[in-house]
């Protein structure tokens, strides 16, 4: 059983007993099924003894790391806790080094004191304080536990009391230590429309990094989730698993150093890619959090773990609405005006959509937003475009009966803009340096309050003429290039500062949106999947994963994704991207938080009919997709087909999908039955098939009976094909 913490343990005087007799501390920081278990050593050293299952009796935890032998070579030091720079005895990757005020670049951590608290939103946090024997210098980790979802966030506090500025040159939040035999580093890298490509690294003797140094649009080339198999290969129902990410909206670096003992040690946190900081005394510098969860039953339970996790405590909004909507960007691009967008709301309506989407070029008028080289960061809108506002838009589709949302883009400017000749100080540049463009703009400096106040002014503007407005899409396309703030020199802060405090005042622009419009949905967008972590999510109720929208691509990049993030953030839209059928582009856009994106008036009669039933179909079941449990069933990697399920917290109902990923003529998609999980034993279950065209014949009728028993260990066959290239299957529990 797992000790129950209802009260603060602090353990000041046990140090100071253990301190005297050379007494060891033990710390185990548990959930339902895993621990990990810190103890000092005789110099009160922290170290990482144990990392695996939950043990029932807590005082084995202590005796865990007498099994170990780190004795030679200078070992002992590899499984410390928050390993330091610029002591003799640590041969492995620091997780901190810094310059002392008087120049000293060396630091030793040793164990003061910790405590435990239960926590308000149903975790246990566990504080551990460590403190330099010579200077005053104070590092404080934290440990947050969430028992039932077996995930934890670590991350860390550091001070000092010295006389000067102490210069941080690493400040991770996590350091982990692993006492395996084999790791497979699952990691994605990726490029715009080709995000989310998964590559599997055996890790073995030295370091791998994953890593990202963009300042914005972080996650364009390599993402910060990572999965981990332990002891060998991992399937989604067997082995041991290490998934998560660090939850930062800048620059990251994780990294996997294996040991000569085939150990394995991990450090997270902020890339310290020019990005030295110089903290004052008594001023403490908080990192992002690493999250993570531990799995003994495959990836599909891991992946499970996140995503409650993230709906239940980090999402906004994560068990509320969604809403589907219609987006004009592929209908008009750039080429709109105010008539032809009142045109498109009928369509929206006919469709059964919640919302009308507004996308780029509505705004500008000295250098008009028709293209995307001018206008960006001149938010009044075109008056030749739009000549009674945003306002008569919003009141005109109420009036058909659907929503209104637009797009924004408040990080960004085009040098041809208004903002850019009136403010060319606001912008990230270096005045020694040719400007680099990426699509044509530039990054506004958010380590400026009043960058911050023009950015949120966007948003509040938009929301105070118009406070009926149902969503907006935020966009971020350009990485920050010749990195240079104006105001931090202006204010005597080291440029080094400018990635974490571009970042940090980002989040304080969102942190005052939610606090005057806590709810308004907004998609997180950056030129495609460029961002996607946990802690903007805190801000964002979904996020747009790719511009490429191919429905096949689409596949396999919603399964990488959905490893990590719940079907309900993931915006999955209906385009003409590809020639697949639109019942296949339907179908995939299902299985997340569906839109479309498309020329309705364009669609033959059955086409539309069909649309409108399968919206009307997703209405019904859209609450097992955003809510449920989802288990991936047959994997497009191995098979000819994707078939994954989600499925009600009850077992009484779920939707399955399943989509041909291989047209060859030698596939055999329909040769074998697929297994489902997550299904009740001992329930009855009729399997219906929906999303067919008027007509339509299908052996799927929802005649035949079959126990939970079966699905699961038999299986069901839904009889994919070039001519049934996408099918969906309604599953219902019978009384």
């Amino acid at each position: 059983m797992r000790p129950v913490y209802s009260f603060t343990i602090v353990l000041l005087a046990t140090l100071l007993a253990s301190s005297a007799f050379g007494q060891k501390v033990t710390i185990p920081i548990t959930t339902a099924n895993m621990a990990t278990v810190l103890q000092t050593d005789h110099n009160q050293r922290l170290k990482i003894i144990y990392t695996g299952k939950t043990l029932s009796r807590l005082s084995e935890y202590e005796q865990s790391g007498e099994v170990i032998n780190l004795r030679s070579e200078g070992a002992s030091s590899n499984n410390n806790a928050y390993a330091v720079a610029g002591i003799d005895n640590n041969f492995v990757e620091p997780a901190i080094a810094v310059v002392h005020a008087d120049g000293n670049n060396s630091l030793d951590l040793r164990y003061e004191a910790h405590e435990v608290i239960d926590t308000p939103d149903g975790a246990t946090v566990t504080k551990v304080a460590l403190k330099d024997p010579v200077y005053p210098f104070f590092v404080d980790l934290y440990y947050k536990a969430w028992r039932e979802k077996d995930v934890v966030e670590q991350w860390c506090v550091i001070r000092h009391d010295e006389e000067g500025e102490v210069v941080l040159h690493k400040y991770a939040s996590a350091n982990l230590y692993l006492y395996n035999k084999e790791y497979l580093l699952t990691s994605y890298n990726g490029a715009w429309a080709r995000e989310m490509q998964p590559a599997e690294t055996p890790l073995r003797q030295g370091m791998h990094t994953i890593e990202s140094r963009l300042g914005t649009r972080e996650h364009l080339l390599a993402s910060p989730n990572f999965m981990l198999a332990l002891d060998g290969q991992a399937t989604e129902t067997t082995g041991t698993v290490m998934m998560g990410q660090l939850a930062w909206n800048g620059n990251f670096a994780l990294q996997f150093e294996t040991d000569v003992y085939k150990n394995l040690h991990i450090v997270a946190g902020i890339n310290p890619y020019q990005s030295a900081y110089h903290l004052k005394p008594n001023v403490s510098f908080e990192t992002p959090r690493f999250v993570y969860t531990l799995s003994f039953e495959g990836k599909g339970k891991a992946s499970r773990n996140l995503h409650a996790w993230l709906r239940d405590h980090t999402l906004l909004d994560g068990h509320g609405e969604r809403l589907t909507l219609l987006n004009n960007w592929e209908a008009t691009y750039f080429d709109f005006n105010q008539d032809r967008l009142v045109s498109l709301f009928e369509g929206a309506k006919e469709l059964g959509v919640d919302l009308f989407l507004l996308d780029d070029g509505w705004f500008a008028n000295k250098y008009p937003r028709n293209r995307d080289n001018a206008g960006l960061g001149d938010w009044e809108v075109n008056r030749a475009k739009l000549p009674d506002g945003v306002p008569f838009l919003v009141h005109e589709a109420e009036k058909q009966g659907v929503k209104f949302g637009i797009w924004i883009e408040p990080e960004m400017v085009n040098p041809k803009s208004e903002l850019y000749e009136k403010h060319p100080d606001w912008v990230i540049k270096q005045e020694q340096r040719p400007e680099i463009y990426f699509r044509n703009q530039l990054v506004l400096d958010l380590t400026n309050p009043e960058v911050q106040d023009f950015v949120f002014g966007v948003v509040d503007d938009l929301l105070t003429e118009n406070p009926t407005l149902a969503f907006m899409k935020w966009d971020c396309n350009a990485p920050i290039f010749n990195g240079h703030s104006s105001y931090l020199e202006r204010e005597n802060i080291p440029q080094s500062h400018l990635y974490v405090e571009y970042s940090r005042g980002l989040q304080n622009v969102l942190k005052r949106i939610r606090e005057k419009y806590p709810m308004v949905p907004m998609m997180l967008c950056s030129g495609g999947g460029g961002r996607s972590d946990y802690n903007l999510l805190r801000y964002f109720t979904e996020f747009w994963l790719s511009d490429n929208t191919d429905p096949l691509e689409r596949i396999f990049m919603q399964w990488d994704y959905s490893y990590y993030y719940p079907a309900i953030t993931m915006c999955s839209h209906v385009t003409n991207w590809s020639n697949r059928p639109l019942k296949y582009r339907v179908d995939v856009a299902s299985m997340g938080k569906m839109g479309f994106d498309i020329r309705t008036n364009e669609l033959s009669e059955r086409d539309m009919t069909f649309a409108k039933q399968a919206v009307q179909n997703y209405h019904d079941y859209k609450g097992i997709v955003w809510h449920g449990e989802m288990y991936r069933l047959a994997s497009p990697y191995e098979h000819d087909i994707a078939s994954l399920i989600y499925v009600n917290e009850a077992k009484t109902e779920g939707v399955m999908f399943n989509y041909l990923t291989n047209w060859r003529y030698l596939a055999e998609p329909s040769l074998r039955p697929v297994k489902l999980q997550g299904l009740d034993s001992d329930k009855l279950y009729r399997l219906t098939e929906i999303n067919l065209y008027e007509g339509a014949n299908t052996p799927i009728t929802g005649q035949k009976i079959y126990s939970g028993e079966f699905l699961m260990n038999v299986g069901f066959n839904p009889l994919v094909s070039s001519s049934r290239s996408s099918v969906v299957v309604k599953v219902e529990a019978v009384k």
